[in-house]
Order: structure tokens, then C-alpha cells, then sequence
């Protein structure tokens, strides 16, 4: 067990490997970006990268206080289910209704890799290809399909 401080210094020390890692890698738009900190310039839409001592995840995160344009979002991505699988892969969750203790209903779109750790250096490898992986795809499909999340 890990004390609170050697915890965060672990999982910091992970989080600035992915992103040295991942800074020369290029949007599919050909710009630079924040890999880890993505900005969907969409307000409500964000991209989150998470990983701990059992998995990793890159999730799509839909939240807005009016719930209806939240879920008018999430359906665009429903509509576009297709286009999303082909360019971000095949097994992302989609869950409209998802509730959290501090926001309430968000709505998700989520792919995991189990049965990883964090904290296990020997796991950052298998880690950072699934984050990337998926992110990319995620920038890719973004890229593609960002202008129609913006007529909304």
C-alpha cells in the first residue's frame, strides 16, 4: 500500500510519461494538442483519461445542466454509432443515463482496459498503448464529426 503522497507522486509521474510520450503525436487536424487535457471546444462534451490500480479508461463525457441538450449531444453520437465504432474501435459503452454522486446525470461513452495498475511500472507500457489507441481514434472521429455537434 502506497502512502497518499507516494500515490500522487506515482500516478503524476505517470500522467507526465504519457505526455512526454504523447507530444509529438499530431491531431488528426495536423495541430498540436493536449493529449491529456484534450479541448473538444464543444461546452459540456469532454474527453477524460483516467487509470488506477485496476484499469484504464478514456471516457466520453457528456454534462450540461440542461439535460436535453445533453442528450440531444449524446444522440448525435448515437447517430453517428457507426463512424464512431470504425474509427475509435469496436467495444466503447454508451450509457445516456449514467449518475454520479457529484454531478448527477451525465451522460458516457466509455472503453476500458481491465486488470491493470498504475502503480505497477511494468503495467505503464500496455497502459499508455490503450490510452493512445483509443485517443487518437477519438481525435480522429472528432475531427470528422465535430461540426455537426456544433450546429446543435
Amino acid at each position: 500500500m502506497y502512502s497518499k503522497a507516494e500515490a500522487s507522486f506515482i500516478t503524476q509521474k505517470f500522467w507526465t510519461s504519457f505526455g512526454v510520450y504523447m507530444s509529438p503525436v499530431p491531431s488528426a487536424s495536423l495541430e498540436k494538442v493536449n493529449w491529456i487535457n484534450y479541448k473538444t471546444g464543444i461546452k459540456g462534451i469532454f474527453f477524460k483519461l483516467d487509470a488506477d490500480k485496476n484499469a484504464a479508461k478514456v471516457t466520453v463525457e457528456i454534462f450540461l445542466k440542461d439535460t436535453m441538450l445533453q442528450h440531444q449531444y449524446f444522440n448525435t453520437f448515437i447517430n453517428f454509432v457507426s463512424a464512431f465504432k470504425n474509427i475509435g474501435g469496436k467495444d466503447w459503452l454508451f450509457n445516456k443515463h449514467y449518475f454520479t454522486e457529484n454531478k448527477g446525470e451525465v451522460s458516457t461513452i466509455m472503453v476500458e482496459l481491465k486488470n491493470v495498475n498504475i502503480f505497477k511500472e511494468n503495467d505503464w507500457p500496455t497502459i499508455i498503448s490503450f490510452l493512445k489507441h483509443y485517443m487518437i481514434g477519438l481525435d480522429v472521429f472528432w475531427v470528422a464529426y465535430k461540426p455537426a455537434f456544433q450546429l446543435i
